[in-house]
């Protein structure tokens, strides 16, 4: 079975290029616009095997949604990757706190993004 993985991110173009980079390699994809879209398709999706985020989003920015991801114990152990235009090192210590594994910044290429998911997707 394909493994499932969450991207939230509110510019649609690049939820389609991220999706069609994951989808070739035989991940599933499920997508949402921002954090409060994300908690909602996190529950929905049943198993999720990881989650590729972006940190500058409305409603609910990145840091916030990687927060509430780790205090569920359903969800707490699923590794995130922040892909963002935010490249600074206290931004991205704010990530890392929060329980982001990987930071990406865009623009990105795909190999970049599909090595950083194949190292730390749960088996």
């Amino acid at each position: 079975m394909a493994k499932t993985i969450l991207i939230v991110d509110d510019s649609a173009s690049l939820r389609t290029v991220v999706k069609l980079a994951l989808q070739r390699a035989g991940y599933e994809v499920v997508e949402a616009a921002d954090g409060v879209q994300g908690l909602a398709a996190l529950e929905a999706a049943g198993k999720v095997h990881l989650i590729v985020s972006d940190v500058n989003m409305p409603n609910m920015d990145g840091i916030t949604f990687v927060t509430q991801v780790k205090q569920h114990p359903r969800h707490k152990f699923v590794p995130v990757v922040m892909l963002t235009t935010e490249g600074q090192d206290a931004k991205k210590e704010q990530g890392r706190a929060a329980g982001a594994k990987a930071w990406i910044v865009k623009p990105f290429n795909p190999p970049q993004l599909l090595d950083a998911v194949s190292k730390l997707i749960l088996p």
